[in-house]
């Protein structure tokens, strides 16, 4: 199939760089010129395992290229999926301005029956306005789906080659759109994965629902922890006690420091905002950001029980991105921990594999960048892990203690066994053990 995919963010370049894997062609179109020039010399302006070398194979094949030619790529194309920034504005639902706006480009350059996509995550409602907005610019006939993405940053291709599942949302009973998308998506579902289709209110919701739901355990289980600290439990025999029962499963019940990133702060937000614009309180999801919150400040508040005053200490940080494999640090627990340290007066030295250029650009030279994990240790009064990179998880403990001023270590991740840690000589602290 020929495709145009409008958008080369995460979702976008992702989504363009599977299709053309697949045997299609596709056009990634995007009106920054720059991100252009750049993916045509072959560089990533994001870091995603086994991206580039996809990217870099098929535009090689000439199964992919990049422009800033819309209309030439709109009327190449069968199918011209939406995948730009749908950012958070200020009361918290999702800002359609840049979905709607290409929406309207596309209907001022359609010259032929065209299948519209709404790949962006986008409000309950949006299918519709996308179609009024592309029937005002054109008398062509069109159909616009919702077909919402479930992808795991860091893992991202392997979740679209071998779907969980995938979901069409389709304008009442549209039978030549569904055909044409499951022609698409039928060579990624063989191994049984199914393709459901629903209607586009249905699909735009489930995207919000699947993130909340996962947002949801995560806190639950932040709770969870605190309480075990308080009653002398253990969250790792609690987790795995839980998890053994086939309703719960083992998936989102790792305690930790929060989540962050792209998706679930955003959509958690929201949904609320959505639920609460149609008379609905969302009571559960107003706790589980409640507890999000809290729960990024309790490394910090552990480093002041430790050590008192917090002023002229050195904390080294490992980890910065919200999670490993990625460089994103959008609502990474990091930034408010650092934000914290640097408040109570203390130094930060920090490494990270991926999000150190990031990094550099959020906290502007008030935080050492380390280029390498050892150089954080030197003359720290503690450790602070922040994510769960696995080079983080056997390190030379020898090393790390002959570097450090004080052998403390406050584990927000779990990576490390606490008999351990304590026969190694370090002063160790965790979440919720």
């Amino acid at each position: 199939m020929k495709i145009a995919v409008v958008g080369t963010g995460y979702v976008g370049l992702v989504l363009g760089a599977c299709l053309a894997e697949n045997g299609n062609t596709v056009i990634c179109v995007d009106k920054d010129e720059s991100k252009v020039a750049t993916l045509r010399a072959g560089r990533m302006p994001i870091y995603e395992p086994g991206l580039e070398e996809i990217v870099r194979r098929n535009d090689q094949e000439d199964r992919l290229t990049f422009s800033t030619d819309l209309p030439s790529a709109v009327r190449a194309s069968a199918i011209v999926f939406i995948a730009v920034g749908t950012p958070q504005s200020e009361d918290g639902s999702a800002d359609l301005q840049h979905v709607l706006g290409v929406a309207r480009d596309v209907g001022r350059a359609l010259n032929k029956y065209t299948v519209i996509v709404d790949k962006s995550t986008v409000p309950v409602g949006t299918a519709k306005k996308v179609r009024a907005a592309i029937a005002r610019e054109t008398s062509q006939t069109f159909s616009v789906v919702s077909n919402p993405e479930f992808l795991k940053q860091g893992a991202a291709i392997e979740d679209f080659m071998k779907p969980d599942r995938v979901v069409i949302g389709i304008e009442d009973k549209d039978d030549r759109a569904d055909a044409v998308m499951k022609e698409l998506y039928g060579p990624f579902t063989r191994t049984g994965a199914p393709i459901l289709t629903m209607s586009t209110e249905s699909a735009e919701l489930a995207k919000y629902a699947a993130n909340s739901i996962l947002a949801t355990r995560i806190s639950f289980m932040n709770e969870i922890a605190n309480v075990c600290e308080l009653m002398g439990a253990d969250v790792d025999h609690v987790r795995k006690a839980i998890g053994s029962d086939r309703r719960i499963g083992t998936s989102f019940l790792f305690p930790g420091v929060g989540y962050g990133g792209s998706c679930f702060p955003k959509d958690v937000k929201a949904l609320l905002k959505a639920s609460e614009d149609r008379g609905y309180v969302f009571r559960i999801l107003d706790a589980v950001e409640s507890v999000n919150d809290s729960q990024k400040a309790r490394l910090v508040e552990k480093m002041e029980r430790h050590f008192g005053d917090l002023s002229r200490r050195t904390i080294a940080l490992w980890g910065l991105a919200f999670k490993p494999r990625t460089d994103d640090m959008r609502e990474a627990p990091a930034i408010p921990i650092v934000e914290g340290l640097l408040a109570r007066g203390a130094n930060v030295k920090a490494y990270d594999p991926a999000a150190a250029p990031v990094a550099r650009g959020i906290f502007d030279g008030r935080i050492e960048i380390c280029e390498k994990s050892y150089d954080a240790l030197a003359g720290a009064d503690a450790l602070a892990i922040v994510t769960e990179w696995n080079e983080f998880r056997e390190p030379d403990f020898e090393k790390m203690r002959s570097l450090m001023k004080a052998a403390v270590v406050f584990d927000g991740r779990n990576i490390y066994s606490p008999e351990q840690m304590r026969a190694l000589g370090f002063t160790y602290f965790s979440i919720g053990r």
